[in-house]
């Protein structure tokens, strides 16, 4: 199954359109670290996460994980560790997964810059949950918890993300 962001706020998986958020940047190629831009691109769906006491563990064929209070994302990229979970207390700039907001109440890791990791090409590029009035984002693509969840019960191992150029 492929999900397919074809037009700004807007989510194909099979025959459903779902709305979401995208990057303050719009959709484009990333010009580095915090540009605000989702990356265009296909990228695989790598796993999820979840805050075990607000949400029951996930329908889906992907890897999924409980978050702990200690999880984080490296987001420096002039540390070895850029763009991967990293453990809190962490020395360098990184975002906290555990968060007093439900933003990261559901996150599926993209395989946006991660193989290989290129440094200040982007880092944290996640479908995650929707601000309410889906707000922009940092980069990441944003829906709600309910859509998310009903978008992961079609993924299986080796499932995409088409990101694609919105028409001029």
């Amino acid at each position: 199954m492929s999900i397919i962001v074809r037009k700004p706020g807007e989510v194909l998986c099979g025959n459903r359109v779902f709305r979401c958020a995208l990057g303050r940047g719009g959709i484009g190629p990333k010009t580095g670290e915090g540009d605000g831009i989702t990356p265009i691109g296909r990228y695989p769906l790598r796993s999820v996460f979840y805050r075990p006491d607000r949400l029951s563990t996930p329908k889906t064929g992907l890897p999924v994980i409980p978050l702990l209070h200690t999880d984080g994302w490296c987001d420096d990229p002039d540390h070895a560790e850029y763009n991967r979970q990293v453990r809190r207390p962490f020395s360098a700039s990184h975002e906290k997964m555990w968060r007093e907001d439900t933003l990261y109440d559901l996150v599926v890791v993209l395989g946006y810059n991660d193989d290989p990791v290129m440094l200040g090409k982007g880092s944290a590029i996640f479908m995650h949950i929707a601000r309410p009035g889906y707000q922009t984002t940092e980069g990441c693509i944003a829906l709600t918890t309910n859509d998310i969840l009903a978008v992961l019960e079609s993924c299986e191992p080796g499932c995409q993300i088409e990101i694609m150029c919105p028409a001029p």
